[in-house]
């Protein structure tokens, strides 16, 4: 009797523990001390509200810091969204949201936010970043563009596809070695973003994979940029394991899209 207790009692601790992929919704506001010298550095910020991505966040934030290292310039990572001040943003030219997910800005936040980018401040926002968390309507319009709806599931969930640059003239899209295939969870949106204005740098090839019919596109794009903002803002859907960030031809084009965020 005792032993089925304890088991009862293991399962029960078992069925309660937080699952880490949906961490408690937090907010910042005391922004965090920032090491001298940086000047025109790059902001990594892999805060999440929504699905955390534990599989790819600690790995990728190391290959960004290693991009960042690579390109003369410095990185500062943090998961504290108290930084989108005004004062401490005027150090970063770029801000990476590195599958940053949620409601993870205060109102104040992101109106700071919106100021770096209306100076010409750059963003470079990967995978998550671009789900459906995010509803503020500023950030889905500046740097999203469309509605996610949702990807591949069971087997199907990471599948190796053909990609297609479409803007192969585009500084983000330098040097990518074609035919370029990769295997990813594959996000898909409710609409064309170039019907809202944004850039499409590259599309999936749907007949290379299996998107399912509710999740076809047709013409499915997966890295664009927004023209329409003083700032460079530049999103990618990839990225959801960790080894898409040492993939030479992915890591060329976030070395390119840093590169060209932070650029006056």
């Amino acid at each position: 009797m005792l032993k089925m207790l304890a088991l009862a009692a293991l399962l029960t601790t078992a069925q309660a523990a937080p699952d880490p992929h949906l961490p408690k919704a937090t907010t910042d506001t005391v922004a965090p001390v920032l090491p001298k010298g940086l000047d025109h550095a790059v902001l990594i910020v892999s805060k999440t509200n929504g699905w955390r991505h534990i599989e790819h966040i600690p790995h990728s934030n190391r290959v960004l810091a290693d991009i960042v290292q690579g390109l003369g310039r410095t990185s500062y990572a943090t998961e504290n969204a108290a930084v989108f001040n005004d004062a401490q943003l005027r150090r970063f030219s770029v801000v990476v949201l590195n599958s940053a997910s949620g409601a993870f800005l205060t109102p104040d936040q992101r109106a700071a936010f919106a100021r770096f980018v209306a100076r010409g401040g750059g963003v470079v926002a990967l995978h998550a970043a671009g789900d459906d968390s995010h509803t503020d309507a500023w950030y889905s319009d500046t740097v999203i563009g469309t509605k996610f709806i949702g990807h591949p599931g069971g087997d199907d969930q990471f599948q190796r596809a053909r990609l297609v640059v479409d803007r192969p003239d585009h500084p983000v899209m330098a040097g990518v070695r074609l035919p370029w295939t990769a295997v990813d969870e594959w996000y898909s949106f409710n609409a064309n973003p170039a019907a809202r204005g944004m850039t499409v740098l590259a599309t999936l090839d749907e007949a290379s994979y299996r998107p399912g019919a509710k999740l076809a596109m047709g013409t499915h794009p997966v890295i664009w940029t927004n023209p329409r903002t003083k700032g460079r803002v530049v999103y990618s859907a990839l990225g959801h394991l960790p080894e898409a960030y040492d993939d030479p031809t992915y890591r060329r084009v976030l070395v390119n899209a840093i590169r060209w965020a932070g650029r006056p």
